[in-house]
């Protein structure tokens, strides 16, 4: 057990930061810092808003600091004027370099929404979702030069099953690395690091608005997938009659065999499209600049017509 708390800055942006950040401000340690990206233009009316983790540390008299970069000297300086014992880093959204990294007398700790190896990199819980995998989880690491790279310090498992999508799952693990985190800490002089197997590495690239659209080449399946994996953003969607109706909830039933890609087939109360395998019902849908409907509503509202066929990606 530590005799004394820890001086730490915590460094996050997004929402998923915040439990974190709270699990730290409820504990005994002291967060002297907070680091996070600086405010940006946001919704409709573009208004520049402070990041969810700025508005917590302000709410809680916590000194903010919102640099563009941490490759500057002054910038370095200033963090190792803190006189830091660790630095704990979750969703940040800037590179450390070795001068940050080096500068707390733990280091920096990282908090990653994956079981590293696997999907290192910008969007592990997505991606997670996307290929299918069973499990993901957290693993606190000790933070490196490398893209997630760094020895692993702690790791804890949740399932991913057929009813988990993107929100859900970030949920869960936000409010998991809040709770692996303080024990971590209190057993920071005794942690056994275990080096990452680079054979096993996968990497979870950044999601893009593009690769949202919903290709019904592709098995329903890995577009019921897609759907939940990009709920809430960037919402998986497809293009019908000059109008884009997002997919926001969907299951999978089986046929369809030699229907072509694309086609719907729609009764009163039921919408689906042939899938290259299997075939796609939407269950829960928006249209851009509406409220989310249940399909019988969009139905009732919009009648598409059962054998037409949405254009699909060649």
């Amino acid at each position: 057990m530590l005799k004394k708390p820890l001086r730490i800055a915590f460094m996050g942006t997004p929402d998923f930061s915040v439990p974190i950040l709270q699990a730290l401000i409820e504990s005994p340690h002291e967060v002297v810092a907070v680091y996070s990206q600086p405010p940006r233009p946001s919704g409709r009316g573009h208004k520049v808003t402070k990041s969810p983790v700025q508005l917590l540390a302000e709410a809680n008299d916590i000194p903010v600091f919102t640099p563009k970069s941490l490759r500057l000297a002054e910038e370095q300086q200033h963090f190792s004027s803190l006189k830091l014992d660790l630095a704990v880093v979750a969703a940040y959204g800037l590179m450390l370099p070795k001068e940050i990294l080096e500068a707390p007398r733990y280091g920096c700790f990282n908090i990653h929404a994956s079981l590293l190896p696997r999907w290192r990199g910008a969007a592990p819980i997505q991606r997670a979702i996307l290929a299918g995998d069973s499990r993901t989880g957290i693993t606190l690491m000790q933070m490196g030069i490398g893209l997630d790279t760094g020895d692993m310090l702690a790791k804890e498992s949740v399932a991913i099953t057929d009813q988990t999508t993107g929100e859900s799952l970030h949920d869960a693990l936000s409010l998991l690395g809040a709770k692996m985190l303080l024990p971590l800490l209190e057993s920071v002089d005794h942690v056994s690091p275990e080096t990452q197997n680079e054979t096993e590495a996968t990497y979870a690239v950044k999601l893009t608005k593009a690769e949202a659209e919903l290709d019904f080449n592709k098995s329903a399946q890995v577009l019921e997938r897609q759907v939940r994996a990009f709920t809430p953003w960037p919402g998986s969607f497809f293009k019908w009659q000059n109008k884009v109706v997002k997919v926001l909830k969907a299951h999978v039933i089986e046929g369809g065999a030699g229907i072509k890609a694309g086609t719907l087939h729609v009764t009163k109360s039921d919408f689906s499209i042939a899938c290259k395998d299997g075939t796609l019902v939407l269950d829960c849908v928006q249209l851009q600049g509406k409220k989310p409907m249940e399909i019988t509503a969009f139905l009732n509202g919009y009648a598409p017509q059962d054998g037409d066929v949405i254009k699909v990606k060649v």
